[in-house]
Protein backbone atom coordinates (compact mmCIF):
# COMPACT_ATOMS: atom_id res chain seq x y z
CA UNK A 1 0.00 0.00 0.00
CA UNK A 2 0.93 3.52 -0.40
CA UNK A 3 2.16 6.13 1.47
CA UNK A 4 1.66 4.00 4.78
CA UNK A 5 2.49 6.19 7.15
CA UNK A 6 -0.16 8.58 6.46
CA UNK A 7 -2.58 5.85 6.07
CA UNK A 8 -1.41 4.57 9.50
CA UNK A 9 -2.23 8.08 10.99
CA UNK A 10 -4.98 8.56 9.02
CA UNK A 11 -7.06 5.75 10.76
CA UNK A 12 -5.77 6.68 14.06
CA UNK A 13 -7.37 10.39 13.40
CA UNK A 14 -10.26 8.77 12.52
CA UNK A 15 -10.76 7.03 15.65
CA UNK A 16 -9.81 10.39 17.35
CA UNK A 17 -12.28 12.42 15.85
CA UNK A 18 -14.71 9.55 16.42
CA UNK A 19 -13.79 10.05 20.35
CA UNK A 20 -14.31 13.67 19.98
CA UNK A 21 -17.40 13.63 18.28
CA UNK A 22 -19.01 11.35 21.09
CA UNK A 23 -17.53 14.30 23.66
CA UNK A 24 -19.69 16.68 21.80
CA UNK A 25 -16.92 17.94 20.03
CA UNK A 26 -17.50 19.05 16.26
CA UNK A 27 -14.83 16.90 14.78
CA UNK A 28 -13.20 16.70 11.11
CA UNK A 29 -9.86 15.05 9.76
CA UNK A 30 -8.09 16.93 6.70
CA UNK A 31 -5.11 15.18 4.67
CA UNK A 32 -3.09 18.55 5.47
CA UNK A 33 -2.87 22.26 6.81
CA UNK A 34 -3.87 23.24 2.96
CA UNK A 35 -6.83 21.02 3.70
CA UNK A 36 -7.60 22.53 7.15
CA UNK A 37 -7.38 26.19 6.07
CA UNK A 38 -10.04 25.54 3.23
CA UNK A 39 -12.55 24.01 5.67
CA UNK A 40 -12.13 26.82 8.11
CA UNK A 41 -12.18 29.38 5.63
CA UNK A 42 -14.86 27.98 3.13
CA UNK A 43 -17.27 26.32 5.85
CA UNK A 44 -16.33 26.97 9.64
CA UNK A 45 -15.81 30.54 8.94
CA UNK A 46 -19.26 31.26 6.86
CA UNK A 47 -21.70 29.09 9.47
CA UNK A 48 -19.80 31.21 12.63
CA UNK A 49 -20.50 34.83 10.87
CA UNK A 50 -18.32 36.23 13.36
CA UNK A 51 -18.43 39.91 13.47
CA UNK A 52 -14.67 39.61 15.58
CA UNK A 53 -11.96 37.13 15.77
CA UNK A 54 -8.85 36.60 17.86
CA UNK A 55 -6.27 33.64 18.47
CA UNK A 56 -4.49 32.44 21.24
CA UNK A 57 -0.81 31.92 20.54
CA UNK A 58 0.04 28.88 18.29
CA UNK A 59 2.86 27.93 15.59
CA UNK A 60 -0.05 25.71 14.48
CA UNK A 61 -2.84 28.73 13.28
CA UNK A 62 -0.06 30.87 12.12
CA UNK A 63 0.99 28.01 9.70
CA UNK A 64 -2.51 27.97 7.73
CA UNK A 65 -2.31 31.56 7.14
CA UNK A 66 -6.17 32.23 8.07
CA UNK A 67 -5.04 34.89 10.05
CA UNK A 68 -3.98 37.24 6.69
CA UNK A 69 -7.13 36.01 5.39
CA UNK A 70 -9.55 36.88 8.34
CA UNK A 71 -7.60 40.55 9.19
CA UNK A 72 -8.29 41.48 5.57
CA UNK A 73 -12.36 40.55 5.80
CA UNK A 74 -14.54 43.73 5.46
CA UNK A 75 -16.50 43.35 8.72
CA UNK A 76 -14.15 41.61 10.89
CA UNK A 77 -12.56 43.13 13.35
CA UNK A 78 -9.66 40.77 14.19
CA UNK A 79 -7.96 41.40 17.43
CA UNK A 80 -4.53 40.58 17.27
CA UNK A 81 -2.44 39.73 21.25
CA UNK A 82 0.66 39.08 20.11
CA UNK A 83 1.69 42.51 18.11
CA UNK A 84 4.97 43.25 18.67
CA UNK A 85 4.93 46.98 19.37
CA UNK A 86 3.17 46.80 22.14
CA UNK A 87 3.10 47.39 26.09
CA UNK A 88 3.02 44.21 28.59
CA UNK A 89 -0.07 46.17 29.72
CA UNK A 90 -1.77 46.39 26.05
CA UNK A 91 -0.92 42.89 25.19
CA UNK A 92 -3.36 41.68 28.33
CA UNK A 93 -6.17 44.14 27.55
CA UNK A 94 -5.74 42.11 24.12
CA UNK A 95 -6.14 39.33 25.66
CA UNK A 96 -9.13 40.30 27.53
CA UNK A 97 -10.57 41.49 25.13
CA UNK A 98 -9.93 37.93 22.93
CA UNK A 99 -12.38 36.65 25.98
CA UNK A 100 -15.61 37.88 24.28
CA UNK A 101 -14.70 37.20 20.51
CA UNK A 102 -17.35 35.88 18.21
CA UNK A 103 -14.60 33.06 17.07
CA UNK A 104 -11.48 31.50 18.74
CA UNK A 105 -8.66 29.91 17.00
CA UNK A 106 -5.97 28.39 18.77
CA UNK A 107 -4.26 24.74 18.85
CA UNK A 108 -4.11 22.48 21.40
CA UNK A 109 -0.97 21.07 23.23
CA UNK A 110 -1.89 17.11 23.25
CA UNK A 111 -5.27 15.15 22.45
CA UNK A 112 -6.20 12.32 23.68
CA UNK A 113 -6.86 9.13 21.90
CA UNK A 114 -10.47 9.34 24.14
CA UNK A 115 -11.24 12.68 22.89
CA UNK A 116 -10.06 15.02 25.64
CA UNK A 117 -8.06 18.08 25.18
CA UNK A 118 -4.87 18.88 27.35
CA UNK A 119 -3.27 22.46 27.49
CA UNK A 120 -1.22 24.06 29.89
CA UNK A 121 -0.77 28.30 29.59
CA UNK A 122 1.67 30.87 30.74
CA UNK A 123 -1.08 33.40 30.89
CA UNK A 124 -4.12 31.53 30.88
CA UNK A 125 -5.56 33.10 28.25
CA UNK A 126 -5.94 30.57 25.64
CA UNK A 127 -7.13 27.71 27.62
CA UNK A 128 -9.97 30.17 29.47
CA UNK A 129 -10.96 31.05 25.61
CA UNK A 130 -10.89 27.39 24.75
CA UNK A 131 -13.15 26.87 27.78
CA UNK A 132 -15.21 29.71 27.77
CA UNK A 133 -15.76 33.23 26.65
CA UNK A 134 -15.92 33.04 22.80
CA UNK A 135 -19.15 32.07 20.97
CA UNK A 136 -17.34 29.75 18.90
CA UNK A 137 -14.10 28.11 18.95
CA UNK A 138 -11.57 26.33 16.11
CA UNK A 139 -8.77 24.13 17.43
CA UNK A 140 -6.08 22.97 15.06
CA UNK A 141 -4.49 19.91 15.98
CA UNK A 142 -1.36 18.10 13.77
CA UNK A 143 -1.28 14.39 14.09
CA UNK A 144 1.86 14.52 16.22
CA UNK A 145 -0.31 15.66 19.58
CA UNK A 146 -2.03 12.83 19.67
CA UNK A 147 -1.73 10.79 22.89
CA UNK A 148 -3.05 7.77 24.76
CA UNK A 149 -4.12 9.40 27.32
CA UNK A 150 -4.21 11.98 30.08
CA UNK A 151 -0.88 10.62 31.42
CA UNK A 152 0.57 10.49 27.98
CA UNK A 153 -0.41 14.32 27.43
CA UNK A 154 1.07 15.37 30.81
CA UNK A 155 3.94 13.78 30.03
CA UNK A 156 4.53 14.84 26.34
CA UNK A 157 3.29 18.89 27.59
CA UNK A 158 5.71 18.93 30.46
CA UNK A 159 9.02 17.25 28.95
CA UNK A 160 8.58 17.84 25.31
CA UNK A 161 6.10 21.16 24.25
CA UNK A 162 6.87 23.52 27.53
CA UNK A 163 10.86 23.10 27.02
CA UNK A 164 10.64 23.39 23.39
CA UNK A 165 8.26 26.34 23.67
CA UNK A 166 10.86 27.86 26.39
CA UNK A 167 13.49 27.60 24.11
CA UNK A 168 11.84 28.87 21.09
CA UNK A 169 10.80 31.71 22.68
CA UNK A 170 14.07 32.44 24.20
CA UNK A 171 12.47 32.33 27.96
CA UNK A 172 14.40 32.85 31.11
CA UNK A 173 13.95 29.13 32.01
CA UNK A 174 16.19 26.55 33.39
CA UNK A 175 14.68 23.81 30.89
CA UNK A 176 15.22 26.58 27.50
CA UNK A 177 19.12 25.89 28.66
CA UNK A 178 18.46 22.00 29.59
CA UNK A 179 15.91 20.88 27.52
CA UNK A 180 14.36 19.51 30.98
CA UNK A 181 11.08 20.35 33.31
CA UNK A 182 12.59 21.66 36.64
CA UNK A 183 9.32 22.87 38.04
CA UNK A 184 11.33 26.04 38.46
CA UNK A 185 9.95 29.21 40.00
CA UNK A 186 11.43 31.47 37.26
CA UNK A 187 9.53 34.87 36.99
CA UNK A 188 9.25 34.02 32.84
CA UNK A 189 7.67 30.32 33.46
CA UNK A 190 5.01 29.04 31.10
CA UNK A 191 3.69 26.38 32.56
CA UNK A 192 1.22 27.79 34.79
CA UNK A 193 -2.83 27.07 34.01
CA UNK A 194 -3.84 23.23 33.08
CA UNK A 195 -6.86 22.34 31.43
CA UNK A 196 -8.31 19.13 30.19
CA UNK A 197 -11.36 19.54 27.74
CA UNK A 198 -12.86 16.31 28.22
CA UNK A 199 -16.56 17.73 26.78
CA UNK A 200 -17.41 20.49 24.36
CA UNK A 201 -20.37 22.33 25.85
CA UNK A 202 -22.16 23.79 24.32
CA UNK A 203 -22.35 20.44 21.89
CA UNK A 204 -20.40 21.76 18.96
CA UNK A 205 -19.16 25.18 20.51
CA UNK A 206 -15.88 23.54 19.97
CA UNK A 207 -14.72 22.69 16.51
CA UNK A 208 -11.77 20.41 16.22
CA UNK A 209 -9.91 20.25 13.22
CA UNK A 210 -6.89 17.05 13.17
CA UNK A 211 -4.47 17.07 10.41
CA UNK A 212 -2.48 14.35 9.08
CA UNK A 213 0.58 15.90 8.91
CA UNK A 214 3.13 17.48 11.89
CA UNK A 215 2.11 20.99 12.90
CA UNK A 216 3.48 22.82 15.75
CA UNK A 217 5.07 21.96 19.40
Amino acid sequence: MDQPVENYWQLRLQAVQEALKSNNFDAHTVKNVAAARALILDKLLPEATPASVSYGGSMTVKATGVLEEIGAMKGVELIVPDEPNLSLEQKIERRRQGLLVDLYLSGTNAVTEEGCLVNLDMIGNRVAAITFGPKKVIVIVGRNKVVADLEAAMYRIKEYAAPANAIRLDCKTPCAKTATCADCSSPGRICNHWTMNEKSYPKNRISVILVNEELGL
